[in-house]
């Protein structure tokens, strides 16, 4: 338990979660149902479980073969009700999810962003002629009743070993994981053996309906920016070793990356910042002043959603790349399968 002294609080939120969801279980609170195949990524737990990689990854896979949607609530945007994402479109828009989907995909599936998501999919459903919807973050938006549930859980931070919020960090009871179709253990190291994955299978005790997977995070060779005229550049990795490198963080669990780019250079320094952080000037302004601490050769590192953010600044032009990542799914054509199978019969 890691705020144990919390508890008492975790026992009211529980009855708060449990009435809430038998509500919607029962049908006392409406569930809404939609003809259009909608897969929902989520997780239990607050915080950083690799949900974005899987949105990605189902988006790219879904994308080859039907006319496919994302829709999420849009975290951290200024602006309120459902927006369409495209080339006119900023974070301060649609937020910075949306907004690393559409500079890595563009317009191969649509991007929709709105806070409640009923509203949302009615109109983004027939208006863009979907045949898929993905839901970003739904799990516990159950207003909007999804077919098919994708529950994501870190390998270092599993729901199973969690507890109820204040005194964890679960949204709700464990036993919520037993609407989801598939759960997905994510980040997992590379060296996972078969007797890890059974006893993480044995914790989880999925039912006859659900399969559990594995999954890994994998980062690009390459790292990706723009010169100072806003020409695309490129470095690879291995050439990080000759740089002073400061990296810039705004997400939740930082901590694979830095773990990654140990593999490339040891000597970097990390201003980390909130998940979703809003960079200010004043942000900007410390960035630089370490910066310009660092030696002749270097530049600022940072992920791929903290870049959709930085890059908006004119001082960091032409000094700040990012490092892609790629999910990596272990029995990758059964997953694959089981989702083409779910859209494709219903």
């Amino acid at each position: 338990m890691k705020r144990w002294y919390l508890y008492p609080f975790s026992l009211v939120y529980h009855l708060a979660t449990a009435t809430r969801n038998l509500a919607y279980s029962i049908g006392i609170l409406k569930s809404t149902r939609f003809r259009t195949p909608i897969i929902n990524v989520g997780n239990l737990s607050v915080g950083g479980s690799g949900k974005s990689p899987m949105v990605m990854y189902l988006s790219d896979l879904l994308s080859q073969y039907y006319r496919t949607g994302v829709l999420s609530r849009g975290y951290g945007r200024q602006t309120k009700g459902y927006r369409i994402t495209n080339y006119d479109s900023n974070y301060r828009q649609v937020g910075d999810e949306a907004m690393q989907l559409f500079e890595r995909f563009k317009n191969r599936f649509v991007i929709g962003v709105c806070e409640d998501r009923v509203e949302g999919a009615k109109k983004m459903i027939p208006d863009m002629d979907l045949k898929v919807l993905l839901l970003d973050d739904a799990y516990q938006h159950r207003a909007i009743k999804a077919g098919f549930n994708i529950l994501m859980t870190d390998y270092n931070d599993p729901y199973f070993k969690d507890f109820l919020l204040p005194a964890g960090n679960l949204r709700e009871s464990r036993v919520g994981a037993k609407r989801a179709q598939v759960i997905m253990v994510s980040k997992c190291p590379d060296n996972l053996t078969e007797e890890k994955k059974q006893y993480y299978i044995s914790c989880i005790k999925p039912t006859q309906n659900q399969k559990v997977f594995f999954s890994s995070i994998s980062y690009d060779e390459k790292v990706f920016g723009k010169d100072g005229l806003g020409k695309p550049t490129e470095l690879p990795d291995n050439n990080l070793a000759y740089y002073d490198i400061l990296l810039i963080t705004g997400i939740a669990n930082p901590k694979p990356l830095l773990e990654h780019l140990s593999k490339f250079n040891k000597n970097f320094k990390h201003l980390k910042f909130k998940d979703h952080h809003n960079f200010t000037d004043a942000d900007i302004k410390k960035i630089m002043d370490e910066y310009r601490k660092l030696g002749d050769y270097k530049l600022i590192l940072t992920t791929e959603k903290d870049y959709v953010r930085l890059k908006t600044f004119d001082y960091l032009r032409g000094l700040i790349f990012y490092w892609p990542i790629n999910l990596s799914i272990d029995k990758k054509e059964e997953f694959n399968q089981i989702i083409i199978d779910y859209v494709k019969q219903n």
